[in-house]
């Protein structure tokens, strides 16, 4: 198992865990529904793609090079992604915005090359 890749995803498990409570319980009078649903998604794909690398984990643990890229990838999107997201929904610059779909191109090439990486083990 690639340790690097197995901590990181149970911390942002972890943390994904903890955004979507503090959504639920201390933003949820604070800030607007549309907000919230932002904050929400943010969550929700923190916690996908943080169970992701825990699988990204157990592929990579022979130093399959794919599956390294796929870990990478699949770390920047989800702080791209999620992260943008939480900012966006705390009243961030709508610049912001702009980095949300770079963070989702970061995943979207993370899957496929976990998929590679998995098809090409032998």
């Amino acid at each position: 198992m690639n340790r690097t890749f197995a901590v990181t995803g149970a911390l942002l498990a972890l943390l994904a865990v903890v955004a979507g409570a503090f959504g639920a319980h201390a933003l949820r009078t604070r800030i607007p529904a549309d907000l919230l649903v932002t904050w929400e998604t943010g969550a929700r794909y923190q916690m996908y793609h943080a169970l992701g690398l825990l699988f990204v984990a157990l592929v990579a643990a022979d130093g399959n090079r794919l599956a390294n890229a796929a870990g990478w990838l699949l770390i920047a999107g989800t702080v791209l992604f999620s992260g943008s997201l939480y900012a966006l929904a705390l009243g961030g610059a709508r610049g912001l915005g702009a980095i949300t779909p770079l963070g989702g191109l970061c995943l979207i090439a993370g899957w496929a090359c976990l998929a590679l990486a998995i098809g090409r083990r032998t």
